[in-house]
């Protein structure tokens, strides 16, 4: 936005438009052109000095390196063709999104093939996209070859290093011809209820989030962003192209350079000497990791008085993470309205609501048993059966999320609890290769609106609406999430939300690895027959019963099952009414997990039918250590 306002790209209407049906093209140029000197990209590399190595790029190199791979690859691949990216985290990378849109290819962010734990995702996606090339570094190369080893030569893509690319091939560089509602790139989702899919996203939909974000967080032109994020995943990838519409360069770090010394995320968000605010994102469990062992060390100086925003999301919000953080960092001068509780995800582009830039993070306690029959009810937080939920704050500009009864599409009033509906125009246009699926996803219309109140005013009448398949509610105009439709368990008549019986069970004993515990119903047929112990099984009960399965904490791998399950039990009787049928304790790693962190709780329930965690088998190979902890693997949606 050099030059221009966040007001510039508001209509009459009051609604956001990319003036001139500008694409990434259009940004980028403007950048190289008008702010070539300007930094637009920093690398910290931690591989071999503890400090870390800076890796710059200015606008003008940033557009000469991506016009030359853009050249080869439209020497090699046609307009449209699917370009994926599999390389470390790094300059390169960014060089790799940006040169595929170049080209006029739609880009496919994705990873090395030797992330642990994720091949089987990797060859789904592949097999999804069908990449005409494949970008990535010389370093990677030999082993992404070796990974297309099995295909036949003719199905093999084409693999390419970029930084073996010389400059001048940029020459021969030709302008696609594409428009504001063409695919700039496929984000897939994490797949936590089926295999992966490839939201396609346009340089509209793009463009839009990136504008309702730095309106929602105050971006200015001076702003520096921070992410360790995996740059596949959405949040890590809009951090990057954010730089293209608004504020000032991003530093980039690895998710392992974070994990293994917070301290540095936190360092390169104080504040520098320009005094420029700093913004970042990350998932809940990185602020609680940050304040255990982020500090500084005695008598280091830190200032985090210009924070302008942490957007605090992927994950459901805990409180305790908020306060933890909070208490860590106030002496440093970080303010009380920096953590932003947000809601997203990858067919919104990312960004869907956010809390306000002036407010602190806001939570409400509300009775459980009011919430589990589809009601928000807010009580005292010392009451019997209050729950704490946070709030996600108020919904992006240009963009509108309704309450609605699915069943019936009718929107719900403030306080009810129902499927959350978006619309805008940062939603993807659908799923890759996927015409049904996207046509009940993002196709659906509203059959009544609220005559008052109705969170979908100034969205077009006749407008398509998007199911998000999660649950949520509005408190004093603010929106609240509360579950996954499809994860809602379901015993004896009544709801409750899986996390909220995740969370009683890991609190009742430390046995139980925090964050690795998943819940959900299996009927009563369907049970092993280990749970029925010698008894006999009644084929035709089809009643839902509750089954917990818990990773076992550090130091808990030999501890007897028995005096941990009646805990556990007891705990989740007592609080919510309900019977475990079956407790299942398995060994760190097994519980299965999406390419974000998420748990796959339904891919933990097939797992569990099919007996592979009983016997203890390893889904992934998910280390107990902070050290060598993935955090890709812990981010959720």
């Amino acid at each position: 936005m050099i030059g221009e306002t966040f007001d510039d790209y508001v209509d009459e209407r009051g609604k956001i438009r990319i003036p001139g049906d500008k694409t990434l093209i259009d940004f980028v140029d403007k950048h190289s052109a008008e702010n070539g000197d300007g930094l637009a990209y920093r690398y910290i590399d931690y591989s071999r000095e503890r400090d870390g190595e800076y890796q710059d790029l200015t606008w003008r190199e940033f557009g000469v390196r991506l016009r030359a791979v853009a050249a080869r690859l439209q020497q090699v691949s046609d307009s449209g063709d699917r370009v994926a990216i599999l390389a470390p985290q790094g300059l390169d990378y960014v060089v790799s999104i940006f040169a595929a849109v170049y080209a006029g290819a739609i880009a496919v962010p994705l990873f090395d093939p030797d992330e642990q734990g994720h091949t089987d995702r990797l060859r789904t996606v592949l097999e999804d996209c069908s990449p005409a090339v494949i970008l990535t570094v010389t370093e990677a190369a030999a082993r992404v070859r070796e990974f297309f080893r099995h295909l036949p030569a003719a199905r093999r893509p084409r693999v390419i290093a970029v930084d073996a690319i010389p400059e001048g091939v940029g020459r021969k560089w030709v302008r696609p011809d594409i428009a504001i509602d063409d695919v700039a790139y496929l984000q897939y989702t994490s797949g936590s209820t089926r295999s992966p899919a490839g939201v396609e996203i346009t340089h509209r939909a793009v463009g839009t989030n990136l504008l309702q974000m730095i309106d929602a967080i105050g971006v200015t032109e001076n702003s520096r962003g921070v992410t360790w994020l995996p740059l596949f995943h959405d949040m890590g990838l809009l951090c990057v192209i954010l730089p293209t519409i608004g504020g000032g360069f991003i530093t980039i770090m690895s998710p392992s350079a974070f994990v293994r010394r917070p301290y540095r995320w936190i360092k390169e968000l104080a504040a520098a000497s320009d005094g420029a605010g700093t913004f970042a994102a990350a998932p809940n469990f990185a602020f609680e990791h940050a304040a255990a062992r982020g500090l500084p060390k005695a008598g280091e100086e830190l200032d985090l008085s210009n924070v302008i925003g942490l957007i605090n999301g992927s994950e459901p919000v805990s409180v305790t993470s908020m306060r933890k953080f909070n208490e860590a960092f106030a002496p440093y001068g970080l303010p009380k309205t920096a953590i932003k509780p947000c809601y997203g995800m990858a067919e919104a582009t990312l960004f869907v609501s956010a809390t306000r830039n002036s407010d602190e993070a806001k939570v409400v306690y509300v009775d459980r048993a009011e919430l589990n029959a589809g009601r928000m009810v807010e009580v005292d937080s010392g009451a019997d059966g209050a729950i704490a939920q946070v709030s996600c704050g108020f919904v992006a500009h240009s963009q509108w999320a309704a309450i609605v009864d699915s069943e019936h599409g009718v929107e719900q009033p403030d306080g009810a609890v129902g499927e959350i509906w978006l619309h805008g125009a940062n939603m993807g246009i659908g799923y890759w290769g996927r015409p049904a699926e996207s046509a009940s996803t993002f196709g659906n219309r509203l059959a009544r609106r609220l005559p008052e109140g109705s969170h979908a005013e100034g969205a077009d009448i006749d407008g398509i609406w998007m199911r998000t398949g999660d649950f949520g509610a509005y408190v004093d105009g603010e929106l609240f999430i509360t579950g996954r439709v499809k994860d809602l368990v379901i015993v004896d008549g009544r709801n409750h939300y899986p996390q909220d019986l995740e969370f009683s069970a890991q609190e009742a004993d430390s046995a139980l690895r925090p964050g690795f515990v998943a819940a959900f119903s299996v009927p009563a047929n369907e049970l092993p027959a280990e749970v029925f112990d010698g008894n006999s099984r009644d084929r035709d009960d089809t009643s839902e019963q509750l089954v917990v399965v818990a990773e076992r904490g550090t130091g808990a791998a030999k501890a007897d099952p028995g005096p941990i399950t009646e805990i556990v039990r007891a705990a989740i009787a007592a609080r919510h009414g309900v019977t475990v049928r079956d407790l299942l304790l398995v060994p760190a790693g097994s519980i299965p997990r999406t390419s974000s962190g998420k748990i796959a709780r339904r891919a933990c329930r097939a797992a569990y039918l099919e007996g592979a965690l009983r016997g203890g088998h390893r889904q992934q190979a998910f280390p107990d250590t902070a050290d060598d902890f993935e955090p890709e693997r812990a981010a959720a949606r």
